[in-house]
């Protein structure tokens, strides 16, 4: 019996055709309350998506038979991954259907704003003649700064370099190289408010996004500047941008998005200068054909195949390969994530090692997953496929290496980390099918990982252990397990910590001003 797909919002007719050509039966039912997806859910293998409908818990629950959900394009904030994982159902999206498109709208919102044109539309059609009142500003020679500088930005500065505009670029994951083939100067992010006439965002939301343009970071820029988000909602803070408007501060803003979509109120409506779209950054119609297409594509390969491609939830490993690779995968995620959250500055190169039985293994499931791990923290919705594709694209050096044995262990895998800062390493092992830290910065040490930890580097003198302890203790975070490592006595020294709770900033603070205490960091698996 043939595969059952459901297409539950628009997509390209182009798609249809493709689920049919490949043996996939594909069911158009737009529009669909959320109790009519109830009732017929339960009848399809796959169910393909846009934004409208919602896969939620119940959604998902009700879902009996379903194997893939595919996103037509990049946002899946209407898909219940957890749930979805639960329910062993592949989610995957298409993060570079709509690139260009997203680009282009940027750079038409730039437009705009440097010469006022909805206003002056406005204006001219309300029969005055407001010559005087809309002087703008020429793009020619201007300073662009670019928040985020992926797939997105590098096309919004390839197109800011044709304007003969200046481009200085903020974005950890840029390397110097990668920054010089841009054709972009590489900067911090206070230089680039202090420099910047222009700003524009290509970064997704994560907790280090968040209100990147904070109030405090707002405060930094030119005045006149212009701050266009064609990314997503949040990463600006709205209400400061909009007294910053409202002093003249900043000259002029563009947004395609918002913290709360629909967006119907919000601060930034109504201030002089100030230009929305309704989220229009994929809206062309090429982008729709791109998306549609891919989501077919890879939904169908799934689900006739096993073939998984763009999956944000499941690693890309055959079905002959899973049972073997499945302790390894987890070993590989959790050590990636941990050298993630290790790593602040300029990620230039990750050397992936494997020593013992895992060398004999299929290992580029594991070094992708290591890599989605490693890049996670700053690009949240990256995943094992797309892993490697960005790491190339923002220069990053990726390398891996097999040893047939190990000196200690029957199993070894080490995550090295090259940054403008020079050089991290990370070991772990996998004991009795769990995955296990080994070695931090060249200190031996044993440690589970934990759903929340503590990292501490410190010098190891007498009376650390105490001091941490009481903090923590007066703080009401119990400690699971602790574990430790040093070079040796009165030196360097490390302490990871299982905790029953995540600290809060000031705890972290309190720690970092301990004595001896050279590095603290709240880690989460």
């Amino acid at each position: 019996m043939a595969p059952r797909v459901l297409i539950a919002d628009k997509l390209s007719p182009a798609a249809v055709e493709i689920f049919r050509a490949r043996g996939v039966d594909a069911d158009v039912k737009t529009g669909l309350s959320k109790e009519e997806l109830l009732k017929i859910i339960g009848d399809y293998d796959g169910l393909a998506v846009r934004s409208a409908t919602k896969a939620d818990k119940e959604v998902i629950a009700a879902a009996k038979n379903m194997k893939v959900i595919g996103r037509a394009g990049i946002g899946v904030d209407n898909v219940d991954i957890p749930a979805a994982t639960g329910a062993g159902i592949v989610v995957m999206n298409t993060p570079f259907g709509n690139s260009i498109t997203t680009a282009e709208h940027a750079i038409a919102m730039m437009f705009a704003l440097a010469r006022q044109l909805p206003a002056a539309d406005v204006s001219t059609q309300a029969g005055k003649w407001e010559k005087n009142r809309f002087m703008g500003v020429e793009l020619y020679a201007k300073t662009l700064g670019l928040i985020g500088a992926g797939n997105i930005g590098s096309i919004v500065a390839d197109r800011a370099n044709g304007l003969k505009m200046k481009v200085v670029a903020y974005d950890p994951f840029l390397s110097p190289e990668r920054a010089v083939e841009m054709g972009v100067e590489k900067v911090e992010l206070d230089e680039l408010l202090a420099r910047a006439d222009i700003i524009t965002l290509h970064t997704p939301l994560t907790d280090k996004t968040r209100n990147i343009l904070s109030a405090e970071a707002l405060a930094k820029t030119k005045k006149g500047v212009l701050i266009i988000n064609c990314a997503r909602g949040g990463l600006v803070d709205e209400a400061a941008l909009r007294k910053l408007l409202d002093e003249k501060h900043v000259g002029g803003a563009a947004f395609d998005v918002f913290v709360e979509e629909p967006a119907k109120e919000n601060p930034l409506f109504g201030a002089e200068n100030f230009i929305a779209t309704p989220h229009l950054g994929a809206s062309t119609n090429e982008a729709q054909e791109n998306v549609a297409l891919q989501v077919a594509e890879q939904m169908s390969d799934y689900l006739l195949t096993g073939a998984v491609s763009n999956a944000l939830n499941s690693p890309s490993v055959s079905a002959e390969d899973a049972p073997k690779l499945k302790p390894f995968i987890a070993l590989a995620e959790k050590l990636g994530a941990f050298a993630g959250q290790m790593v602040d500055v300029g990620l230039k190169g990750i050397d992936i090692a494997y020593e013992g039985d895992v060398a004999a293994l299929n290992v580029k499931p594991l070094t992708a997953t290591a890599l989605a791990g490693v890049l996670k923290p700053m690009l949240a919705q990256i995943n094992m496929v797309s892993a490697p594709a960005v790491a190339k694209e923002r220069g990053i050096t990726i390398s891996e290496s097999r040893q047939e044995t190990s000196p200690v262990y029957e199993t070894l895998m080490r995550i090295t980390v090259t940054t403008e800062m020079g050089r991290r390493a990370f070991a772990g092992t996998v004991v009795a099918g769990a995955p296990r830290i080994v070695e931090v910065k060249g200190m031996e040490l044993d440690a589970a990982f934990a759903p929340a930890m503590l990292y501490v580097n410190n010098l190891d003198k007498p009376g650390f252990i105490g001091a941490l302890g009481g903090l923590l203790g007066e703080a009401g975070v119990n400690i699971a397990t602790f574990n430790l490592g040093r070079v040796s006595a009165g030196d360097d020294a490390i302490a990871l910590v299982g905790i029953d709770q995540t600290p809060d900033d000031a705890l972290v603070a309190k720690i970092r001003a301990l004595p001896h205490v050279k590095e603290v960091r709240a880690l989460t698996f």
